[in-house]
Order: structure tokens, then C-alpha cells, then sequence
């Protein structure tokens, strides 16, 4: 028995036996996943689209390739590869009661290459996860297990990298752990922002929100002068900050926002943990309109009523304060990183006692749906469900439609506004004013843009005469048809072509609206594992000498499918 595998079969033994007895709270328990000089490029509970960050990203300087190690001594517990996504990951389980993830990789070590390939072929098919048993891949600290890449949903080269505890699959904030992040920069506040809590609410006289681009740095920041601000009634705040490490530019989100009124603590957000079903309480979280129109990022420092959240702490009435006194407020918005670094935007606010008699819109006439239970809405060809636990708060909803397009099979139902988040989807049921004959099959929801110009498709399907999605968002939707197949293009090569110089072949499959759903690819009549890199809508198929001869002619067979069952097929020779 060599030592390697002696060693790894006691690791696999203390762990089977549960002899380790690691520190938890050790935070010199993990170890770099590089071996190149430490760069992050995103943080922790970085704000994302519809998600928290749920580890780190490690730059790989620009490239791909690098050798990617396990953080601690573990196993394999999970092996995952999707188009999209984290692309290629590997999850490693410790004896200390955490787990660690390692995500958008190039590929994995040779060992496990060749045991993930085995299992694709089995399965035919190239997105998999699979559990492999404990004893099958145990590394010790430091040992070889990847290297990095660009796959999955990543925008560039770089490894995403999780701390997890065990039991919960929860995420926790990697740099609780001491391997090598250096930081001394305070964040940087950009921008306060104080919102109306409801229409009695006055700010400056006006029932809306107002946004003050902030002044100072190094850690102290200030309101200008010549920006009063006045208040009347219930009232929160926002603030729009960023943070960096140092040795990269790339802007991250700060660990702690603390809100203080008159010295007293009204609201905390720590960012150390959450849970994967609580991560699109970021649409609660931060100013959602805002983020749709400007593609920026405020952060609130109240809590709306259906905002579950774990990361809030010390919340006195959900961090919302009644100005109506007439006092003067000193006000402290208190950003940290997890390196202790601070920044503090103070300003003071008048209160304003409200008048007796204030004129406010009349609302009579609008819906109401309240956030704490299930509401639906009918109208002509249209019904709506949306379950209890989809609002954040109480909405005045609102619906109108206008006619459609020569292309469309509806009207076109607004369905309130694009600007109000959900948790949930809802339900959405729409009756064509047409169903052509011998493609009702065809036929599915979309969601049109607020110019019409963009169609996102729903998966749809019949219910009693009428089609039936569930969005996730609201906004405008229609019913159209899709009967056009997915395009399959070669790229570099043609039918006969002589490829015997080459290591890989590449095609491009496109689809206009439904989107692909499948694809079969056959060489030589047999099952072939073709990669899907899904951004690129490109598929990959790598010459493996021990599958199909060498310097022979092979027949290539691509049947690819969308997801209203149109299809497309290629089918060429080619030599290798």
C-alpha cells in the first residue's frame, strides 16, 4: 500500500468513524483554494440579481487553468456539471462540520474526470450530479482536486468559492476564516435615500422618496449643506455604499449596516449567514425599483412587513421612525466591513407635526391586496392567483390591457407594475381571442418589455380553454405561438470536412423564443457527450481516442429540441 493511499484511507477512516475533532471556530481551519497570490473580485452576500452571493470570487488572473486545492481535509460528497449555473463544481464535506463548494471550473482531476465521464455516458446526458461514496475521493489539505474556469453562468475566469455548514447546506461568510485576504479600506457612501412609508408621510413637503448624493470619505461622511431634510409622519432610510479589498478594484458589498437614531440602535444587518430559501428576500432587501431602472444597488435599513430575512438584528419597529414630534433627530447610518473597517454618514432630520386635516388621493376604488394572505384578481380572459407569502407588503393593484399586435393571440394584460417585487410566482391565466387550428400545442404566455420590444416565453399549458403560467415578476403578457425549430450551425468545419488535426468540434444552437430544451447527439450511431457552455450557445464535442477510432470517416447526428417541441436535425461526416 502506498503512502498516498494509506493516507487517504485513514482520513476516510477517522471520518467514517467521526475520530476528527476540528475547531470550528478555528479560523485558521481552511487554507487558500489557490496557490496563486489571493485577489477577490466579489464578496459574501454581495447584492446580485434575485439572489445574495453565496461565497467568494477569486480572481485567476484573466485566464483559465489554474490549480484549484482542497481548503481543508474532506471528501467528495457531490459532483455537479450544468450549462449553466456554477457550470463544473465539486463539494467537499470536513470532519470540522463544515462543507466547502468550488464552482465554474474548467475541469476536474484526472481521477475524477474519468469517474464523471463514466457517469454522463450511463446517463446519456451531460448536465449531471451525482453522490459519489465517501471513500471514493478523500483529500488530504492542499491536495490537487481542479482547476479553474469560466463554465456555467460565470461572466469571466474566476473560482466561486463557499463555505458551507453541514447539516444546513447554509452558507456562511468565508472570510470568518483567516487565509489570506488583505483589507484596510473603509467603504465608501455614495448616497442616502429616505423613503415614505405610506402616502401620509411627507418629506420636504412631498409624499416621495427622496435621494441625496452624499459628501466626504476616509470613513466620515455628511449630508451637503443647502439639503435640509423635513419630515412628517413614518419614515426609513436607504443607503447606496460599496466596499473594496485591497490589491483589487472591483466594488463588493459591505458585512454591516447599523441605523441610529438619537444614539439608539433602530436597525442591524450582519451579514454572516443565510439560508438558499431566504436569498430573494434581496427584492425586499434593496430599493427594487431603483435597481430596475438604474441598474444600482440602495439598500434599505427598514424591513417591509413579509421581509423574513435572517440577517436583520436589533430592529426596533422594523427600523421605521415616526417624525410627527417636531424635534430635531440625529441620524447615524454605520457601514462596516468584516475587517472592522467603518464609515458613518451622519445628518439630522426635522420632525414636523402633520396637520389635522390632510389631503390625501382617494384610493376607494383600488384593490387592495395585503401581503399576509392569497389574493385573486378576474377579468375578461384573464385570471390571477397570487399565493400567500408573494407580497412583501400591501399592494393597491392595479390591471389594464390594450390590443395586441398581428402577432399576438390576446390583448396585452398589464398586470401591475414591473416595479413591485415578488417571492413567489403567481399564477397567470390568459384565453386566446384565436387558437389556430393544428398548432394549439404551440401556443404559450410571454412577457413582453415595458417598450414591447423584448418577449421572454413561460412555460405554459392548457387549463380548461385557458393558457396558464406562473411568472415571477409582474408586468405585460400575452399569448403567441411558437412554431419555429431551433437553428443548428457548424462552426469552422462542414459536412466531410477533415478534422484530424483538431482536439475538439464546436456548433452553435440557437432558438428565437421558447428556448432549447434538449439536445441528441450520436457519432457513429452511438450516444456521444457533447458539453453545452449554454452563455455561448455553443456545444463541444472533445475527440476521445478510446470511444471512436483514429484516422477513420464518422457520422455525426444531432437532433436538437426547444420547448414547444420543434425540432431541427443535423446530420454530416466528418474524419478524424
Amino acid at each position: 500500500m502506498t503512502l498516498m493511499i494509506l493516507s487517504r484511507f485513514l482520513i476516510t477512516s477517522l471520518f467514517l468513524f467521526g475520530i476528527f475533532n476540528d475547531d470550528s471556530k478555528d479560523r485558521t481551519l481552511f487554507i487558500s483554494p489557490v496557490k496563486i497570490p489571493l485577489a477577490l473580485s466579489g464578496n459574501f452576500g454581495e447584492l446580485r440579481s434575485d439572489h445574495f452571493h453565496s461565497g467568494i470570487d477569486i480572481k485567476t488572473q484573466g485566464v483559465t487553468g489554474k490549480e484549484i486545492v482542497a481548503t481543508s481535509a474532506g471528501y467528495v460528497y457531490r459532483i455537479s456539471i450544468s450549462p449553466g449555473g456554477f457550470g463544473r463544481a465539486l463539494y467537499l464535506r470536513h470532519p470540522s462540520g463544515y462543507s466547502t463548494v468550488y464552482a465554474h471550473l474548467e475541469r476536474f482531476i484526472p481521477e475524477i474526470e474519468e469517474y464523471i465521464t463514466q457517469q454522463q455516458y450511463e446517463k446519456k446526458s451531460f448536465t449531471i450530479t451525482v453522490f459519489p461514496p465517501q471513500e471514493k475521493f478523500v483529500f488530504q489539505q492542499g491536495d490537487l482536486i481542479a482547476y479553474s474556469g469560466n463554465s456555467g453562468s460565470s461572466g469571466g475566469p474566476h473560482l466561486h468559492y463557499e463555505i458551507r455548514k453541514s447539516n444546513s447546506e447554509n452558507p456562511v461568510n468565508p472570510l470568518h476564516f483567516d487565509f489570506g485576504v488583505s483589507d484596510n479600506i473603509k467603504p465608501v457612501i455614495e448616497k442616502l435615500a429616505i423613503y415614505p412609508v405610506n402616502r401620509h408621510t411627507l418629506i420636504n413637503g412631498q409624499n416621495k422618496a427622496r435621494k441625496i448624493n452624499v459628501a466626504g470619505g476616509n470613513g466620515n461622511y455628511h449630508v451637503p449643506s443647502g439639503n435640509e431634510i423635513t419630515i412628517s409622519g413614518l419614515a426609513g432610510f436607504g443607503i447606496k455604499s460599496f466596499d473594496r479589498f485591497n490589491d483589487s478594484h472591483n466594488k463588493c458589498s459591505v458585512y454591516s449596516i447599523e441605523l441610529k437614531i438619537d444614539s439608539v440602535t433602530h436597525f442591524r444587518y450582519i451579514m454572516d449567514e443565510f439560508s438558499f430559501n431566504e436569498s430573494k428576500y434581496i427584492n425586499s432587501h434593496v430599493d427594487y425599483e431603483t435597481y430596475l431602472k438604474e441598474n444600482s444597488f440602495i439598500e434599505k435599513t427598514y424591513i417591509l412587513p413579509n421581509d423574513k430575512l435572517s440577517v436583520y438584528k436589533d430592529a426596533i419597529d422594523r427600523g421605521i421612525y415616526d417624525f410627527s414630534d417636531g424635534k430635531k433627530h440625529l441620524i447615524e447610518i454605520i457601514l462596516a466591513d468584516i475587517h472592522g473597517n467603518e464609515s458613518t454618514l451622519l445628518f439630522n432630520v426635522q420632525g414636523s407635526i402633520p396637520e389635522e386635516k390632510m389631503t390625501t388621493p382617494d384610493d376607494s376604488n383600488q384593490l387592495k391586496m395585503p401581503y399576509n394572505r392569497s389574493n385573486r384578481f378576474r377579468a375578461e380572459n384573464i385570471n390571477i392567483l397570487i399565493p400567500a407569502g408573494s407580497l412583501y407588503d400591501t399592494i393597491a393593484f392595479e390591471y389594464s390591457r390594450e390590443s395586441g399586435s398581428s402577432w399576438m393571440y390576446s390583448d396585452i394584460h398589464n398586470v401591475h407594475n414591473v416595479y413591485t417585487p415578488l417571492h413567489k410566482a403567481f399564477t397567470l391565466s390568459i384565453k386566446p381571442s384565436l387558437i389556430p387550428a393544428g398548432i394549439e400545442s404551440k401556443m404559450l404566455i410571454v412577457q413582453l418589455s415595458n417598450d414591447l420590444k423584448r418577449r421572454s416565453a413561460l412555460n405554459s399549458k392548457w387549463t380548461e380553454g385557458y393558457l396558464t403560467a406562473e411568472p415571477s415578476v409582474f408586468g405585460k403578457f400575452c399569448i403567441t405561438v411558437d412554431t419555429v425549430p431551433p437553428v443548428i450551425s457548424t462552426i469552422g468545419f462542414r459536412p466531410g470536412s477533415d478534422l484530424s488535426g483538431r482536439s475538439e468540434l464546436r456548433i452553435r444552437i440557437t432558438d428565437d423564443l421558447s428556448g432549447i430544451k434538449s439536445y441528441e447527439p450520436f457519432v457513429d450511431g452511438k450516444w456521444a457527450l457533447f458539453e453545452y457552455d449554454q452563455k455561448n450557445n455553443v456545444l463541444i464535442y472533445r475527440f476521445d481516442p478510446k470511444r471512436i477510432a483514429k484516422n477513420s470517416d464518422h457520422l455525426l447526428e444531432l437532433t436538437v429540441t426547444d420547448n414547444k417541441d420543434n425540432q431541427s436535425t443535423y446530420t454530416g461526416n466528418f474524419k478524424w
